[in-house]
């Protein structure tokens, strides 16, 4: 059994604030079966943003990244999902050390 994505969201900020990393919810999707975008902002002009991605052949479930570069640039990526994908939800990461913690056990798959 898949947590829900409120469970995961809220279990994904509370592991960000334990390391002292701001994030805040952008857009609150739909709390039993909404997607997560994750967006780094470095505070330096830049971001990355990550997606969730299923692999068919293997089954794995890995962070992949979406849009990098100019902020600009990825909040208009976020909001041509947002556009697909009104149950969507996004959560802003602020770092400078671009930290994120996806890549850690729990998050990772």
């Amino acid at each position: 059994m898949r947590l829900t994505a409120e469970i995961w969201v809220s279990a994904y900020l509370t592991r960000l604030r334990l390391k002292d990393i701001p994030a805040f919810v952008v857009a609150h999707g739909d709390d039993t079966g909404g997607a997560v975008l994750v967006k780094l902002n470095t505070l330096d002009g830049q971001a990355t943003l990550f997606q969730r991605s299923f692999d068919l052949m293997t089954g794995a479930r890995n962070w992949v990244v979406l849009s990098k570069g100019d902020e600009a640039e990825v909040d208009a990526a976020v909001r041509r999902q947002r556009g697909f994908d009104p149950d969507l939800w996004v959560i802003e990461v602020e770092d400078r050390e671009g930290r994120h913690l996806l890549d850690e056990d729990g998050l990772k798959d």
